[in-house]
């Protein structure tokens, strides 16, 4: 088909003046054309760098107008940066001033990833009467909850990454209006962003917290209180019309909140076996094949069809199915014909849906603050960006807090997919404990790849530990092993219990008390 060349219109540092008068600024694309156009909104707190990852060229040839907009106080905009606080009002009037310029169509829909999405779920559940419709990928549902803390533990490496992260986008900021005190305090932010957080001291004090002050607010509200709920209200599911189209990542940090946002929201959802920054074919030290790749998989056709409006085609939810490595189309998620199967914790290490004997002797286990587990890979952020994804856990095969039941060689394939929780009963020594566990693929040649994890922190009274793993859909093979590995702690992905102490962790077996995995299994 014939091609034709096609004028653009770019308008670098767009000033658009907010409710309260503060000056947001962006870079507006549109087709140079006399037509009207629906615009896609994205807005980011991570500068001008952001704008070079986005899909520009191919939403203004669907025939949409493209404004990237900075958040307060990033990139040239005015005015201070407060995570979470002020994205619904500013998309708002954003959205007010895009209807009336004379290139809009008076549509508007908004796009992006992590922060980004945030953004546009924020702007949609304040109802914009133009706004039509919203891509939110690898997106948080709630600001405490899968968040900044998970399990009643803060998330503290991926916090401690972001904070570290913002805090050198305010610098930067500042510097370039003119702060000549912000340039003496960079390089010291510059040597935060690569070093995990201190051991050493109380954590609200970590030199973070120097240029992001708000590191202080999340770790001294560790309970889920008026402060969490505050910031909550901002974003209201209950308020959201427009159509959402979910992508999520099995290996993403925020895998619980884009799965609840599509519990809450309907829509079409679409998971990868991908990480928080990365839809590339291969994750941590395995690659899924070339299919697994967004770009093989259609994904930015399929997103910019849902901003353009054109009619949705193929099944409701999309999912890739580790292991066997392909893409497999379900009407629902979790799918409805996955069976919940019990894998009971056996005292002598053993992994299987057969119960324990009803006097069955517990596990007992050391918890040392001073020498936690060590984090291999997950679905997080941290500094090392190769600690992503599945990993090989043998690089832990001696550390003595980590107790490990395991399966016989399996017979036949075994699919697991669906959500994923483990019942733990257990006592602790100390004056509180946390419980983490993680789902492992143990392969025939020795590999010990894991598939989840999760943690629930938990004081010296509770005996009843649940610890909501999530999702995932991972085809153990014919000749693995499936394994889990229960430990007191996973640093720096998870902060070390408050209570600093060390302890001695029991897991019962016993008919009243079994613990176990559910795992869902497809027929």
């Amino acid at each position: 088909m014939p091609r034709h060349a096609m004028p653009v219109s770019v308008v670098h540092g767009q000033p658009i003046a907010m409710r309260d008068g503060t000056i947001l600024r962006g870079d507006l694309y549109r087709p140079d054309e006399d037509a009207r156009h629906r615009t896609v909104l994205m807005r980011s707190p991570y500068g001008e760098r952001t704008a070079r990852m986005m899909p520009i060229m191919p939403l203004l040839e669907a025939g949409m107008a493209v404004l990237f907009q900075h958040c307060r106080g990033r990139g040239d905009s005015d005015g201070t940066f407060t995570p979470w606080v002020d994205e619904g009002d500013d998309g708002v009037d954003t959205v007010d001033w895009i209807t009336a310029q004379p290139w809009s169509n008076g549509e508007v829909v908004a796009t992006g990833g992590s922060y980004i999405a945030g953004c546009a779920l924020q702007l949609a559940s304040r109802r914009p009467p133009a706004l039509k419709a919203v891509v939110a990928s690898v997106t948080p549902h709630d600001f405490y909850e899968g968040l900044t803390y998970v399990g009643g533990a803060l998330a503290l490496g991926s916090a401690h990454h972001w904070s570290t992260l913002q805090g050198l986008l305010g610098l930067l900021q500042a510097a370039a209006t003119g702060d000549t005190t912000a340039y003496e305090r960079l390089g010291a932010q510059m040597a935060l962003l690569g070093t995990p957080p201190s051991e050493d001291g109380p954590l609200r004090e970590d030199p973070v917290a120097r240029e992001f002050p708000f590191w202080t607010e999340w770790v001294d509200h560790p309970e889920r209180d008026a402060y969490w709920e505050e910031l909550a209200s901002s974003l209201r599911h209950d308020r959201i019309e427009v159509p959402v189209l979910h992508t999520a990542g099995w290996f993403d940090a925020f895998l619980m909140g884009t799965l609840e946002n599509h519990r809450r929201l309907g829509g079409p959802l679409v998971i990868g076996p991908w990480t928080h920054l990365s839809q590339d074919a291969a994750a941590g030290e395995l690659t899924f094949g070339t299919a697994a790749s967004a770009q093989m998989a259609g994904l930015e056709i399929q997103q910019i069809a849902h901003l353009a409006g054109f009619p949705a085609g193929g099944a409701p939810v999309r999912i890739f199915v580790m292991g066997a490595n392909v893409w497999r189309d379900e009407q629902e998620w979790p799918p409805a014909r996955a069976v919940g199967v019990p894998f009971y914790l056996h005292p002598d290490g053993l992994l299987s849906p057969r119960p324990p004997a009803a006097d069955a002797e517990p596990t007992r286990f050391p918890h040392d603050p001073a020498a936690p587990v060590p984090t291999h890979g997950g679905g997080l952020l941290l500094p090392d960006p190769r600690n992503i994804g599945p990993r090989d856990q043998r690089v832990n095969a001696e550390h003595p807090g980590i107790v490990r039941f395991t399966t016989p060689p399996l017979e036949h394939d075994m699919e697991v997919t669906g959500a994923v929780a483990a019942t733990l009963y257990g006592t602790t020594t100390a004056p509180g404990a946390d419980w983490t566990v993680k789902l492992v693929d143990v392969w025939p040649d020795g590999r010990e790849m894991n598939v989840l994890d999760s943690i629930r922190r938990s004081s010296s009274d509770d005996v009843v530990h649940e610890v909501d793993l999530v999702a995932t859909s991972q085809v153990f093979a014919a000749g693995h092993r499936i394994r889990v590995e229960i430990a007191g702690s996973n640093y720096p992905r998870f902060d070390l219990h408050p209570s600093l102490k060390e302890g001695e962790q029991t897991l019962f077996h016993d008919a009243g008390r079994p613990s176990f995995i559910t795992l869902p299994v497809m027929p």
